[in-house]
Order: C-alpha cells, then sequence, then structure tokens
C-alpha cells in the first residue's frame, strides 16, 4: 500500500500563517534586523516557500503594512456604531482603536515605527490608512458641530487641523499604553476624550480659545513666540 497524503493547506491560509510570522517578527525585531530564515521557520514552512508566496522580503513587509492597516481602520470604523451622537461613536472608535493596537503590538509597531522609516513606499501605506482615519474623525467633529448648531461656524481648515491634532494624539497614547503596565484600551480612551473632547465641547458651544488681547501678530511657525494665557470668546 502506498503511503497516504496528507491534505494540502490552501495557498490563502498558509499565506496568512507566513503573514502572521512576519508581523511578529518584524514587530519585535524591526525591519531590518528581520530575517526571512527567521520568518520561515516561525510559519513552519521552508524560504523557498515564503519566496514563492510573497516574492520577496519587501514585498513580504508591504502585505504586512497592507493587511495590518486594514485590520485597524475595519476595527475602528466598526466600533463607531453611526446611531450615536457624536461623542459617544469618537469614544467607541478610540477605544476600538486602542482595543486593537493592544491586542496586536507587532501589528501596531509594524504600522507606527517600522513603515515609517524604511523607505516611501512602506511609509505612503501608512500615510494613506492615517488619511483614512482622519477623514472619519473629521466626519465625526462636523458631525458634532451640526448637533451644537444647526449652522456650524467651524472653518474647514480648523476641523482638519483638529482632526489632525487628534489622531496624532491617539497614535502617541496608543503607544505609551501598549508600553505601559495595567493601562486598558477604556482608560486610553478617557484619557483622550477628557484631553480633547472637553476642549471641543466649548468649541461646538461658541466658545473656543483665543490668544490674550494686544498679543503679537502671527509670524509663523519657528518664531520662537510662546503664549502662556488665553480667554475664550464666543464665535462670530
Amino acid at each position: 500500500m502506498g503511503a497516504v497524503k496528507s491534505k494540502r493547506m490552501p495557498r490563502a491560509v498558509r499565506e496568512q500563517q507566513m503573514l502572521d510570522a512576519a508581523v511578529r517578527t518584524f514587530g519585535q525585531r524591526g525591519y531590518m534586523a528581520a530575517s526571512m530564515d527567521e520568518i520561515a521557520e516561525l510559519a513552519g514552512v521552508s524560504k523557498p516557500l515564503v519566496y514563492l508566496y510573497l516574492n520577496s522580503k519587501e514585498d513580504l513587509f508591504l502585505a504586512c503594512i497592507r493587511r495590518e492597516a486594514k485590520a485597524l481602520v475595519e476595527a475602528v470604523r466598526a466600533g463607531a456604531r453611526p446611531a450615536l451622537p457624536a461623542d459617544r461613536q469618537l469614544w467607541a472608535g478610540l477605544t476600538a482603536f486602542f482595543a486593537h493596537t493592544a491586542r496586536h503590538p507587532d501589528g501596531w509597531a509594524v504600522l507606527h515605527l517600522q513603515a515609517r522609516t524604511h523607505g516611501e513606499v512602506f511609509a505612503a501605506e501608512v500615510t494613506a490608512m492615517r488619511a483614512d482615519i482622519v477623514t472619519f474623525v473629521t466626519e465625526l467633529i462636523l458631525a458634532a458641530a451640526r448637533e451644537a448648531h444647526r449652522d456650524p461656524h467651524l472653518p474647514g481648515r480648523e476641523v482638519a487641523g483638529l482632526a489632525e491634532a487628534l489622531v496624532g494624539a491617539a497614535e502617541a497614547l496608543a503607544a505609551w499604553a501598549n508600553s505601559t503596565p495595567g493601562v486598558t484600551a477604556r482608560q486610553a480612551s478617557a484619557t483622550l476624550m477628557n484631553f480633547a473632547w472637553a476642549g471641543l465641547g466649548d468649541l461646538m458651544a461658541g466658545r473656543p480659545w483665543s490668544p490674550p488681547e494686544g498679543e503679537a501678530p502671527d509670524t509663523g511657525a519657528g518664531s520662537g513666540a510662546d503664549v502662556h494665557t488665553g480667554r475664550t470668546s464666543p464665535v462670530r
């Protein structure tokens, strides 16, 4: 009797195993230090098979970035339920963001640390992912403005800047939370909501912060000006 042949694993399943091993290796060791031998061994396959499926180390890393970016954006959008008020949507979206980055620290390291520093092609993928999240946050801020005022007075540039600042703060806070024992996704979300939404609430209510009267005109970034005091004034 001939030997019984084992059932071949579907290509898609095998490829995901390779990507799992690659994300873990790239996330923990860094792109430059990671080796295809190590990735193949962790995936339980031969190195030639990794090359057969994913062509090169660069293509493998790109596939990892795209998979992790897609999963993160989907988690954030799924977490923020459209039926909720804008602040609850943002809270739910932030909680989903921090929960995902906590559950997938290697994937977050690939996106936040490795992809941005190892070539324009890799960085462009993360830039696209970030732009998607910034657009989503911009929509939430505009929705909050509509809830507070039927005719919101927030300039488009200011809304875009607020969204960029909020996403940047979330990225920094995720890195901090992942390296600080005991910080939960809900705690990280509450920290950012207390930091950002309280101020946004004043803005929506027509009480934006503005420089003190008599302040020197804006001379642009890098002027060395340092403003320590301010006041709130109604939107006109």
